[in-house]
């Protein structure tokens, strides 16, 4: 235990008020419980008969309506009062001993009056008295409600912590101050790849530093950068990374922590955060999926005449680029919905650059591993070059992912050090899902797993632009029922001809069902899902139909989804059916006659695979020779078997 650490002290909690009225409550309705006994409590015909016996010395009457009566030291001594001659502690009771309740104030008064020239009554007295548990009993129901109340309306305006954690603070922002010193580690030399992004926003932390640099030629500092990209590509790493570098404040918070249910909340804070970051300018302001607070106005608003979200953007525009706005504030923000957020948050003067992070290539693949393969104890001499191959089209968060399961297979599998093979299996795991090997398949339905797959592996051997396969298996992952590997070509373009080749190896599957069993069955859902995909983006996006021509119904910004409406006619729409159709359906049959034309090696093909379960790329070489269509490829390395 660190010997720095104060010790926890007392600390006094609002809350505690409302539990100690809620037990005075309790406490009181069971002390006026009927049915607990009160040994001082008599009626009044028993006073009666005390007063008469001459055992009552003194009478007190409170406010006409109840009394209190004190015994004489002989009464006390008699067994008729024997629970009442001692308090709580044992000790002689000094009174009052009896209380009644009063029916009549004027007949008792008589009553006493006539006893006291009896001699058997001493003295009587009348008194005012205030019933305080009376009035705690109307008041306190009411304490109790306005304390929920107050309670709730805590947590609605964000809880105990932040700017908006009390309810006269609810219009504060919440956004989190980030000290370079304390708070943030990372760095740009953490950020493996995005080397553009990584230029620009080093530029953007240059200004803040140095701003004379670039001021003294006339120029302006930027008032913000938007970074977009697909999930998982390091948009908020790299915001980390100029928090890191900006040595400046730096404000962090999420488009959404502007969204509140009262009416000019969004608002308030929008102009206490810009507040905030202007009083300690030079400042760098980052809100993490902004399109929670800038999509477009007016676009499908169905809450009224009183839009929250778009009064929250109005007042962000006005912030960014409007009077009395100040130069040395940078806003930087990360969306991957860009094609929502609203013309006016994009135009310059407000994010004045749009820097697009991508999908990492095939040499920022191996640096992310490097950066991610550091704290693991893996084996000496491990490729990264070959990981980086294995992996296209995963995104920065993939690759950590990766590198977490492989370390996770290798402590299950008991091994000292995280190897090739590690990792292989885990790109396994988090492509296809976990291995099902209890699952029950019947060596029928086992046969026509293991010819869907292998028809798969036969057309894609044999088309020169499908992409090369890896690895066959018919082990049951996820939710499919087996998988075809394959290593794709990474193309900044991509041409009708290779379209075509992977829409047929696609359909291989399928094909091959047909070719050995005369008949058809649905485990092909995924790959037609896969094709109709393919075939009617060739259609209505990329303009690689010739019936159609050079024509595009695709909408960058968006906004077509709100639309009820379809951008072609009710002609159009059948020429664009029967394309799709026939592009799948002339596939189809392209691999129908592939598989015909080499059935015996695809029969050999799903043998083996029924027997081994998993065939890698040597054991189509055995059977289908050589791959025609293969370059020098000393990557396409294989998974070990």
């Amino acid at each position: 235990m660190s010997e720095n650490k104060k010790p926890v002290g007392f600390k006094f909690s609002p809350w505690w008020i409302s539990g100690a009225l809620i037990l005075m409550f309790i406490l009181l309705n069971i002390f006026n419980s009927s049915g607990i006994e009160d040994p001082t409590k008599i009626s009044s015909s028993k006073f009666d008969a005390l007063l008469n016996s001459g055992q009552i010395e003194k009478v007190i009457i409170f406010n006409k309506i109840q009394a209190e009566a004190y015994l004489t030291p002989a009464a006390l001594k008699d067994k008729a009062n024997k629970k009442v001659a001692k308090d709580l502690f044992g000790a002689a009771n000094k009174g009052p001993h009896y209380t009644f309740e009063i029916a009549d104030a004027q007949n008792f008064e008589n009553k006493l009056i006539k006893a006291q020239s009896e001699k058997k009554l001493k003295d009587y007295d009348f008194k005012l008295k205030d019933d305080w548990t009376g009035y705690i009993g109307q008041f306190l129901p009411i304490l109790l409600l306005v304390g929920v109340w107050l309670y709730f309306m805590r947590r609605m305006s964000g809880g105990a912590g932040g700017g908006g954690g009390q309810i006269f603070n609810i219009g504060k922002s919440r956004a989190k101050l980030f000290d370079e010193k304390t708070d943030v580690k990372t760095t740009f030399k953490d950020v493996a790849g995005l080397e553009g992004a990584k230029e620009e926003v080093q530029e953007i932390v240059e200004f803040l530093k140095n701003p004379e640099k670039y001021t003294i030629l006339g120029g302006k500092i930027p008032k913000g950068a938007l970074l977009v990209g697909p999930p998982g590509t390091g948009k908020t790493l790299l915001a980390k990374a100029v928090a890191g570098e900006a040595q400046v404040p730096f404000f962090s918070l999420s488009g959404s922590d502007f969204v509140e249910m009262f009416v000019g909340v969004g608002a308030s804070r929008v102009r206490d955060l810009f507040k905030q970051a202007k009083e300690k300018s030079p400042a760098i302001i980052f809100i993490d999926e902004i399109d929670a607070v800038g999509r477009a106005r007016g676009k499908n608003s169905m809450s009224g005449g009183n839009d929250e979200r778009e009064n929250t953007l109005n007042q962000l525009l006005t912030e960014m680029d409007g009077f009395g706005t100040n130069t040395h504030v940078i806003v930087i923000a990360a969306t991957n919905r860009a094609d929502v957020l609203d013309k006016a948050l994009m135009r310059a003067g407000r994010f004045d650059r749009q820097i697009y992070v991508d999908l990492p290539d095939i040499r920022e693949r191996k640096e992310i591993f490097e950066v991610h393969l550091t704290p693991l104890k893996k084996v000496e001499g491990l490729d990264t070059d070959f990981l980086a191959k294995q992996t296209p089209g995963f995104s920065g968060a993939d690759i950590a992912n990766v590198c977490n399961e492989a370390a996770l297979i290798a402590a299950r599998n008991n091994k000292t050090a995280v190897d090739k093979q590690d990792f292989l299996d885990a790109v396994d795991r988090i492509v296809g899902g976990l291995e099902k090997k209890n699952k029950i398949v019947t060596p029928a339905e086992k046969r026509a797993i293991a010819v869907h797959e292998a028809g798969h592996a036969t057309v894609s051997w044999m088309l020169e632009h499908a992409a090369p396969l890896i690895k066959v298996t018919i082990v049951p992952r996820g939710q499919s029922l087996g998988a075809a590997w394959y290593l794709p070509e990474e193309r900044l373009i991509v041409r009708p001809n290779q379209m075509l080749d992977e829409m047929c190896a696609t359909m291989g599957g399928r094909a091959a069902e047909k070719v050995i069993f005369d008949t058809i069955s649905t485990g092909a859902l995924s790959d037609l899902e896969k094709v109709t995909k393919q075939a009617r983006a060739m259609v209505t996006i990329y303009g690689l139909n010739e019936k159609l021509g050079n024509v595009t119904y695709y909408d960058s910004s968006g906004q077509n989804e709100y639309n009820f409406n379809k951008p072609y006619s009710e002609d159009t729409a059948i020429v664009i059916d029967k394309e799709i159709h026939d592009l799948i359906e002339g596939q189809y049959q392209r691999a129908i006659q592939i598989l015909t034309d080499n059935k015996d090696k695809l029969i050999q093909l799903a043998d083996i695979l029924i027997e081994k379960e998993v065939i890698f790329k040597d054991d189509l070489e055995t059977i289908f020779g050589k791959r025609l269509f293969d370059k020098d490829q000393e990557e396409n390395t294989e998974f070990p078997a």
